[in-house]
């Protein structure tokens, strides 16, 4: 007997029409969208789905003993007032312009495909990322420093790590070389420097702080003298974050499985590796030691001057960090599954109660699995279109089938993967084959629903792709 026969696939019936329905109306009846009780006019190029559109008022980074708004609030405590503005209410819906040419996107970057992004209209996107706002905060100049927390969207896979809607958590430092004394940006960030704590931790950097190949200074605008000091502020500012994230994380693991007496005592081991990041230069990712394995927790770097300069703020210096606060909140509360952080069921909620420490999580049921392949031929024929239109092999984008599956079964379905590829040796016609594993997290799934489902994952495939099943 296959494993696909054998998984149990048994649970109360959901009907399913309701998914149907509801993004048919807003992918191709609706003339406008209404975000925020402000009203967008759609076109050609709308490709947001009512399903995406109904989590925008969920915010978990401001609910209060929500995970993700725990690890914002956790991080925030290391950067305070005054030098520090905390930016955690902006609106998702940014221009092209923001999203993509503020920072310098090329008009061919893949970021602006349709799918990539979810657009509202041809000029306006749901953000990607909260840089969004970043030229805009720059503008204001309100602040030495801030710190954006916000959700943000993006077409992708479908698997336990990621989530059309996730939260992003961005921050800077900046120094004005008209307000410093005498001018003198490094001894103003060393002077910075001295006054912040020293945590207990465990520091590999091996590497030094520029490399002409590997990470260069951008000799035109800074001194290496500056950027030494505006680097060491900056891994000194995150190493304290580590400590302050997984200290805690460390006391709930002794708490839930007892006092190792091995590594009890032992500091937070992280380390500093060179990366590249189109907007910063030098970058690095950060590293911390967790449970056996090195894992990164956030990128960061010498911020591009490029950005200070466009920003109307060319006498700027300063260092940014991007960090994911579901990746972080998984590893501190020991989540498995991303869809967990929007459910609304009360025996997850209930399980996180405070800031003042981490509680990890403890599974409250574990539904069987139920796999369903769905195998099809791409079209031959050409075409221009792409981003979630009738797509031939050259412009079939794997996101359009996830897009599909999403809306249809929701947070029923776990993950989606490509299993078997072929291209006919005599037509050249390229087949996929695609196994969707349907499993809730809060009940049982019958076998009739799970084919229903299918059935109209199958039905969308056709109508909305152009592909033919095999």
């Amino acid at each position: 007997m296959s494993e696909e026969t054998a998984l149990a696939c048994v649970f109360s019936a959901v009907s399913i029409h309701k998914y149907l329905a509801r993004d048919k109306e807003a992918l191709h009846s609706t003339p406008d969208l209404e975000i925020d009780g402000k009203r967008y006019q759609t076109d050609s190029w709308t490709n947001v789905p009512s399903s995406i559109l109904s989590l925008i008022p969920r915010r978990l980074h401001l609910q209060p003993y929500h995970p993700v708004s725990l690890t914002r609030q956790l991080i925030e405590s290391r950067f305070p007032s005054p030098i520090y503005i905390h930016h955690n209410n902006l609106s998702p819906v940014v221009t092209v312009a923001q999203n993509f040419d503020s920072l310098g996107f090329p008009a061919d970057h893949p970021g602006r495909n349709r799918s990539d992004t979810y657009y509202i209209n041809k000029d306006t996107v749901l953000r990607t990322h909260t840089s969004a706002h970043e030229a805009e905060i720059f503008r204001e100049n309100a602040s030495e420093g801030y710190t954006i927390s916000a959700d943000v969207y993006r077409r992708d896979a479908v698997d336990r790590s990621h989530y059309p809607v996730f939260h992003q958590m961005e921050g800077a430092r900046m120094w004005d070389r008209r307000k410093v004394p005498g001018g003198d940006i490094a001894k103003a960030v060393w002077d910075d420097l001295a006054k912040m704590p020293k945590d207990h931790l465990e520091v590999e950097d091996p590497n030094p702080t520029i490399h002409p190949e590997r990470n260069p200074l951008q000799a035109e605008h800074h001194s290496l003298e500056e950027v030494e000091a505006v680097a060491a502020h900056l891994k000194r500012s995150l190493e304290g974050v580590v400590v302050e994230l997984f200290s805690k994380a460390k006391q709930a693991a002794a708490a839930a499985s007892g006092p190792d007496p091995l590594t009890q005592e032992e500091p937070l081991k992280v380390r500093w590796v060179e990366a590249y990041f189109p907007f910063t230069s030098p970058s690095w990712e950060l590293e911390v030691f967790w449970q056996g394995d090195w894992l990164e927790i956030l990128g960061c770097g010498v911020t591009k001057q490029d950005l200070y300069i466009n920003a109307g703020i060319p006498n700027h210096i300063g260092w940014a960090v991007g960090i994911g606060l579901e990746r972080v909140a998984m590893l501190l509360f020991s989540i498995p599954d991303i869809r967990l952080f929007w459910s609304r069921d009360e025996r997850f909620l209930s399980q996180f109660t405070t800031i003042n420490s981490i509680s990890r999580y403890k599974s409250f049921s574990k539904h069987p699995a139920c796999y369903k392949d769905v195998a099809f031929w791409l079209r031959s024929s050409s075409s221009s279109a792409g981003g979630g239109l009738r797509s031939n092999a050259q412009d079939f984008h794997e996101n359009d089938v996830m897009e599909i599956v999403r809306e249809i079964g929701g947070d029923v379905v776990e993950d989606v993967r490509l299993v078997d590829e072929f291209q006919h040796p005599v037509s050249g016609r390229k087949s996929l084959c695609y196994r969707i594993n349907y499993r809730s997290l809060e009940r049982t799934l019958k076998n009739e629903e799970a084919n229903e489902m299918h059935e109209s994952v199958r039905r969308e495939l056709v109508k909305r792709l152009g592909v033919e099943l095999r």
